[in-house]
Protein backbone atom coordinates (compact mmCIF):
# COMPACT_ATOMS: atom_id res chain seq x y z
CA UNK A 1 0.00 0.00 0.00
CA UNK A 2 1.40 3.39 -0.93
CA UNK A 3 1.78 6.14 1.64
CA UNK A 4 1.98 8.86 -1.01
CA UNK A 5 -0.68 11.60 -0.98
CA UNK A 6 -3.87 10.87 -2.91
CA UNK A 7 -3.70 13.22 -5.92
CA UNK A 8 -7.50 13.01 -6.28
CA UNK A 9 -7.94 14.95 -3.02
CA UNK A 10 -7.89 18.75 -2.79
CA UNK A 11 -4.54 20.14 -1.57
CA UNK A 12 -5.91 21.08 1.86
CA UNK A 13 -7.19 17.53 2.45
CA UNK A 14 -3.86 16.08 1.30
CA UNK A 15 -2.10 18.35 3.78
CA UNK A 16 -4.55 17.30 6.50
CA UNK A 17 -3.80 13.61 5.88
CA UNK A 18 -0.08 14.33 6.16
CA UNK A 19 -0.76 16.01 9.50
CA UNK A 20 -2.87 13.01 10.57
CA UNK A 21 0.05 10.69 9.79
CA UNK A 22 2.33 12.79 11.99
CA UNK A 23 -0.15 12.59 14.87
CA UNK A 24 -1.22 8.95 14.57
CA UNK A 25 2.19 7.26 14.60
CA UNK A 26 3.12 8.51 18.10
CA UNK A 27 -0.39 7.60 19.26
CA UNK A 28 -0.03 4.08 17.84
CA UNK A 29 3.42 3.74 19.41
CA UNK A 30 2.02 4.69 22.81
CA UNK A 31 -0.98 2.36 22.47
CA UNK A 32 1.20 -0.59 21.43
CA UNK A 33 3.59 0.08 24.31
CA UNK A 34 0.72 0.04 26.83
CA UNK A 35 -1.09 -2.96 25.27
CA UNK A 36 -4.14 -1.10 23.96
CA UNK A 37 -5.54 -2.81 20.84
CA UNK A 38 -6.51 -1.06 17.61
CA UNK A 39 -10.20 -1.88 18.06
CA UNK A 40 -10.30 0.15 21.29
CA UNK A 41 -8.65 3.17 19.65
CA UNK A 42 -10.93 2.79 16.61
CA UNK A 43 -14.02 2.94 18.84
CA UNK A 44 -12.76 6.14 20.50
CA UNK A 45 -12.03 7.63 17.08
CA UNK A 46 -15.57 6.89 15.92
CA UNK A 47 -16.95 8.46 19.08
CA UNK A 48 -14.80 11.55 18.52
CA UNK A 49 -16.03 11.91 14.93
CA UNK A 50 -19.65 11.71 16.08
CA UNK A 51 -19.05 14.24 18.87
CA UNK A 52 -17.33 16.65 16.47
CA UNK A 53 -20.16 16.28 13.94
CA UNK A 54 -22.77 16.93 16.64
CA UNK A 55 -20.98 20.13 17.62
CA UNK A 56 -20.80 21.15 13.94
CA UNK A 57 -24.55 20.49 13.49
CA UNK A 58 -26.24 21.62 16.73
CA UNK A 59 -29.98 21.50 17.27
CA UNK A 60 -32.59 19.96 15.00
CA UNK A 61 -34.81 16.91 15.43
CA UNK A 62 -33.03 13.77 16.69
CA UNK A 63 -33.66 11.71 13.53
CA UNK A 64 -32.43 14.54 11.33
CA UNK A 65 -29.38 14.96 13.53
CA UNK A 66 -28.50 11.31 12.96
CA UNK A 67 -28.76 11.80 9.20
CA UNK A 68 -26.59 14.92 9.30
CA UNK A 69 -23.94 13.20 11.41
CA UNK A 70 -23.97 10.18 9.12
CA UNK A 71 -23.52 12.40 6.06
CA UNK A 72 -20.78 14.45 7.72
CA UNK A 73 -18.74 11.51 9.02
CA UNK A 74 -19.49 8.71 6.56
CA UNK A 75 -20.54 6.47 9.45
CA UNK A 76 -23.81 4.63 8.82
CA UNK A 77 -26.97 5.75 10.61
CA UNK A 78 -27.32 2.70 12.86
CA UNK A 79 -23.75 3.09 14.05
CA UNK A 80 -24.26 6.83 14.59
CA UNK A 81 -27.31 6.12 16.77
CA UNK A 82 -25.29 3.69 18.88
CA UNK A 83 -22.36 6.09 19.19
CA UNK A 84 -24.56 9.04 20.19
CA UNK A 85 -25.53 7.06 23.29
CA UNK A 86 -21.89 6.26 24.11
CA UNK A 87 -20.22 9.48 23.00
CA UNK A 88 -17.00 10.66 24.56
CA UNK A 89 -17.36 12.16 28.01
CA UNK A 90 -14.53 14.54 28.71
CA UNK A 91 -14.15 14.86 32.45
CA UNK A 92 -12.91 18.11 33.87
CA UNK A 93 -9.19 17.61 34.62
CA UNK A 94 -8.65 17.05 38.31
CA UNK A 95 -6.76 19.73 40.16
CA UNK A 96 -3.27 18.51 41.09
CA UNK A 97 -2.48 20.15 44.41
CA UNK A 98 0.95 18.53 44.47
CA UNK A 99 1.82 20.14 41.13
CA UNK A 100 0.54 23.52 42.35
CA UNK A 101 2.65 23.33 45.50
CA UNK A 102 5.64 22.34 43.38
CA UNK A 103 5.17 25.31 41.02
CA UNK A 104 4.72 27.68 43.98
CA UNK A 105 7.94 26.39 45.51
CA UNK A 106 9.86 26.94 42.28
CA UNK A 107 8.63 30.47 41.65
CA UNK A 108 7.78 32.22 44.94
CA UNK A 109 10.64 34.39 46.20
CA UNK A 110 9.93 33.48 49.82
CA UNK A 111 10.92 29.89 49.05
CA UNK A 112 13.98 30.57 46.86
CA UNK A 113 17.55 31.49 47.65
CA UNK A 114 19.53 34.46 46.30
CA UNK A 115 20.34 32.52 43.11
CA UNK A 116 16.69 31.69 42.47
CA UNK A 117 16.94 28.03 43.48
CA UNK A 118 14.21 26.49 45.66
CA UNK A 119 15.17 26.40 49.33
CA UNK A 120 15.51 23.23 51.36
CA UNK A 121 12.55 23.50 53.74
CA UNK A 122 11.96 22.39 57.28
CA UNK A 123 8.96 20.09 57.36
CA UNK A 124 7.18 22.26 59.94
CA UNK A 125 7.56 25.70 61.42
CA UNK A 126 7.34 29.35 60.40
CA UNK A 127 7.90 30.56 56.85
CA UNK A 128 9.75 29.31 54.94
CA UNK A 129 8.76 25.74 55.74
CA UNK A 130 6.94 23.05 53.82
CA UNK A 131 4.00 23.52 56.15
CA UNK A 132 3.61 27.21 55.25
CA UNK A 133 4.24 26.44 51.55
CA UNK A 134 1.42 23.91 51.48
CA UNK A 135 -0.94 26.15 53.46
CA UNK A 136 -0.48 28.93 50.90
CA UNK A 137 -1.96 26.66 48.23
CA UNK A 138 -4.73 24.88 50.13
CA UNK A 139 -6.19 24.47 53.60
CA UNK A 140 -8.33 21.50 52.52
CA UNK A 141 -5.50 18.95 52.59
CA UNK A 142 -3.09 18.51 55.49
CA UNK A 143 0.53 19.43 54.65
CA UNK A 144 1.64 15.98 55.79
CA UNK A 145 -0.59 14.34 53.17
CA UNK A 146 0.59 16.75 50.46
CA UNK A 147 4.21 16.05 51.36
CA UNK A 148 3.69 12.30 51.08
CA UNK A 149 2.09 12.78 47.65
CA UNK A 150 4.90 15.03 46.43
CA UNK A 151 7.53 12.53 47.54
CA UNK A 152 5.60 9.71 45.86
CA UNK A 153 5.40 11.66 42.59
CA UNK A 154 9.07 12.62 42.63
CA UNK A 155 8.56 16.35 43.23
CA UNK A 156 10.40 16.25 46.56
CA UNK A 157 12.72 14.06 48.66
CA UNK A 158 13.32 13.89 52.39
CA UNK A 159 16.66 14.44 54.17
CA UNK A 160 18.12 14.77 57.67
CA UNK A 161 15.94 12.17 59.29
CA UNK A 162 12.85 13.20 57.36
CA UNK A 163 12.88 16.66 58.89
CA UNK A 164 14.13 18.50 55.77
CA UNK A 165 12.31 18.60 52.43
CA UNK A 166 14.33 19.04 49.24
CA UNK A 167 12.83 20.14 45.92
CA UNK A 168 13.57 17.93 42.89
CA UNK A 169 14.39 20.30 40.05
CA UNK A 170 12.98 19.59 36.59
CA UNK A 171 10.55 16.91 37.74
CA UNK A 172 8.86 16.85 34.31
CA UNK A 173 6.45 13.94 34.82
CA UNK A 174 5.35 12.39 38.14
CA UNK A 175 7.37 9.22 38.77
CA UNK A 176 5.72 5.97 39.70
CA UNK A 177 2.26 7.11 38.64
CA UNK A 178 1.62 5.99 35.06
CA UNK A 179 -2.11 6.93 35.06
CA UNK A 180 -1.39 10.51 36.12
CA UNK A 181 1.52 10.72 33.69
CA UNK A 182 -0.77 9.66 30.85
CA UNK A 183 -3.44 12.15 31.94
CA UNK A 184 -0.79 14.88 31.83
CA UNK A 185 0.19 13.69 28.35
CA UNK A 186 -3.41 13.84 27.15
CA UNK A 187 -3.99 17.20 28.78
CA UNK A 188 -0.87 18.82 27.32
CA UNK A 189 -0.97 17.28 23.85
CA UNK A 190 -4.73 17.69 23.63
CA UNK A 191 -4.52 21.39 24.51
CA UNK A 192 -1.67 21.99 22.05
CA UNK A 193 -3.51 20.14 19.28
CA UNK A 194 -6.78 21.98 20.05
CA UNK A 195 -5.00 25.35 19.92
CA UNK A 196 -3.31 24.53 16.60
CA UNK A 197 -6.52 23.15 15.06
CA UNK A 198 -8.50 26.21 16.17
CA UNK A 199 -5.90 28.52 14.65
CA UNK A 200 -5.96 26.64 11.33
CA UNK A 201 -9.76 26.64 11.12
CA UNK A 202 -10.31 30.23 12.25
CA UNK A 203 -9.82 33.35 10.12
CA UNK A 204 -7.57 34.84 12.80
CA UNK A 205 -5.31 32.89 15.22
CA UNK A 206 -6.91 32.73 18.66
CA UNK A 207 -4.16 30.94 20.59
CA UNK A 208 -0.44 31.49 20.95
CA UNK A 209 1.29 28.60 19.14
CA UNK A 210 4.79 28.99 17.75
CA UNK A 211 7.77 26.76 17.01
CA UNK A 212 11.31 27.08 15.70
CA UNK A 213 12.51 24.24 13.45
CA UNK A 214 16.19 23.65 12.67
CA UNK A 215 17.65 20.85 10.56
CA UNK A 216 21.28 19.75 10.64
CA UNK A 217 22.01 20.31 14.34
CA UNK A 218 25.12 18.35 15.48
CA UNK A 219 23.99 15.54 17.77
CA UNK A 220 26.67 16.41 20.33
CA UNK A 221 25.09 19.84 20.86
CA UNK A 222 21.54 18.71 21.59
CA UNK A 223 22.19 18.34 25.32
CA UNK A 224 23.50 21.89 25.57
CA UNK A 225 20.49 23.24 23.67
CA UNK A 226 18.20 21.37 26.07
CA UNK A 227 19.85 23.13 29.02
CA UNK A 228 19.26 26.51 27.34
CA UNK A 229 15.61 25.59 26.82
CA UNK A 230 15.22 24.56 30.46
CA UNK A 231 16.62 27.90 31.61
CA UNK A 232 14.22 29.77 29.33
CA UNK A 233 11.30 27.72 30.61
CA UNK A 234 12.20 28.76 34.16
CA UNK A 235 12.05 32.39 33.03
CA UNK A 236 8.54 31.88 31.63
CA UNK A 237 7.46 29.89 34.68
CA UNK A 238 8.84 32.48 37.12
CA UNK A 239 6.96 35.23 35.30
CA UNK A 240 3.62 33.47 34.80
CA UNK A 241 2.96 31.41 37.95
CA UNK A 242 2.76 34.37 40.39
CA UNK A 243 0.46 36.23 37.99
CA UNK A 244 -1.80 33.20 37.59
CA UNK A 245 -1.92 32.59 41.35
CA UNK A 246 -2.87 36.22 42.00
CA UNK A 247 -5.66 36.09 39.40
CA UNK A 248 -7.06 32.85 40.83
CA UNK A 249 -7.03 34.21 44.39
CA UNK A 250 -8.16 37.77 43.58
CA UNK A 251 -11.12 38.48 45.87
CA UNK A 252 -12.06 41.58 43.87
CA UNK A 253 -13.03 39.55 40.79
CA UNK A 254 -16.76 39.08 40.25
CA UNK A 255 -17.47 35.46 41.36
CA UNK A 256 -20.16 35.21 38.66
CA UNK A 257 -17.76 36.07 35.85
CA UNK A 258 -17.22 33.05 33.56
CA UNK A 259 -13.90 31.31 34.21
CA UNK A 260 -11.35 29.99 31.72
CA UNK A 261 -8.81 27.17 31.99
CA UNK A 262 -5.38 28.23 30.69
CA UNK A 263 -2.49 25.95 29.71
CA UNK A 264 0.94 27.40 28.93
CA UNK A 265 3.62 25.05 27.67
CA UNK A 266 6.99 24.76 26.00
CA UNK A 267 8.35 21.65 24.34
CA UNK A 268 11.23 20.33 22.29
CA UNK A 269 11.74 17.19 20.23
CA UNK A 270 14.70 15.87 18.28
CA UNK A 271 15.28 12.86 16.05
CA UNK A 272 17.88 11.66 13.52
CA UNK A 273 17.62 13.19 10.07
CA UNK A 274 16.76 10.80 7.22
CA UNK A 275 19.89 11.77 5.30
CA UNK A 276 22.28 13.56 7.61
CA UNK A 277 25.14 13.92 5.11
CA UNK A 278 22.98 16.06 2.82
CA UNK A 279 21.30 18.11 5.53
CA UNK A 280 21.76 21.81 5.95
CA UNK A 281 20.86 23.85 8.98
CA UNK A 282 17.81 25.90 8.05
CA UNK A 283 16.14 27.52 11.06
CA UNK A 284 12.53 28.28 10.30
CA UNK A 285 10.06 30.14 12.51
CA UNK A 286 6.49 29.10 11.93
CA UNK A 287 3.27 30.28 13.44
Amino acid sequence: MSNSPDSSLPPDQQALLEAVNAVLLPLATLAVARGVHFSVIEERLRQAFVQAAREANPGGLPHRQVSRISTTTGINRREVTRLINTSLHQERPRRSLAAEVYAHWLTNSAYRDADGHPLALKRQGPQPSFETLAREITSDVHPRSLLAEMVRLGYAVMAEGDDLVLCVMDALVPKGDMPRGLRILGDNVGAHFAAAATNVLAQEPQHFERAVVATGIPRSQVGELRQVLQRQWRVVQDAMVPILESLINDENVDPNEPKERLLIGLYSHHRPMPSEQDAKSEPDSKG
